[in-house]
């Protein structure tokens, strides 16, 4: 049976200010659903994705900001960075892992630049959302076999 992920919740303290900014990466807004005073549901979707998220008011009990390690895979990092920080968000310069496997958690390990030999997979970016969320930006150019 197959199963997708299709929606990821991220924690915010202030839905509107996240509605911006999330809108202003130029993400699809999905919906605005106020139930009652206690509960809003605020869905995007990045360009190119199946896999959305939602946050608002009454969706999770997880600290604002909590969510680290969202990944977001592009072709071009140089390209996908141009194109965040001219809409608004302070993305970091493209590093590599000193380990040459995958990017871990925090910035230990981070060697500035991409990989060296520019392999899929192995040259990232980052950014955090105003609440602190991070993100992840992942440059794969050739996917492994299988995948």
């Amino acid at each position: 049976m197959e199963m997708k992920l299709e929606v990821v919740v991220i924690p915010v303290g202030d839905v509107d200010r996240a509605k911006n900014f999330y809108a202003g990466l130029g993400w699809r807004p999905d919906g605005d659903f106020v139930v009652d005073e206690g509960f809003r549901v605020v869905q995007f979707t990045p360009p190119g994705s199946l896999c959305s998220v939602i946050f608002g008011t009454g969706v999770t009990s997880a600290a604002p900001g909590s969510a680290q390690g969202l990944y977001l895979v592009v072709t071009d990092i140089d390209a996908a960075r141009t194109e965040l920080r001219d809409r608004g968000a302070e993305v970091s310069e493209v590093f590599h892992d000193v380990s040459g496997v995958f990017d871990r958690a925090g910035t230990a390990g981070r060697v500035p630049g991409p990989d060296p030999e520019r392999r899929s997979y192995l040259s990232f970016a980052s950014f955090t959302d105003p609440d602190g969320n991070g993100w992840v930006l992942q440059e794969i150019t050739e996917r492994f076999p299988g995948r």
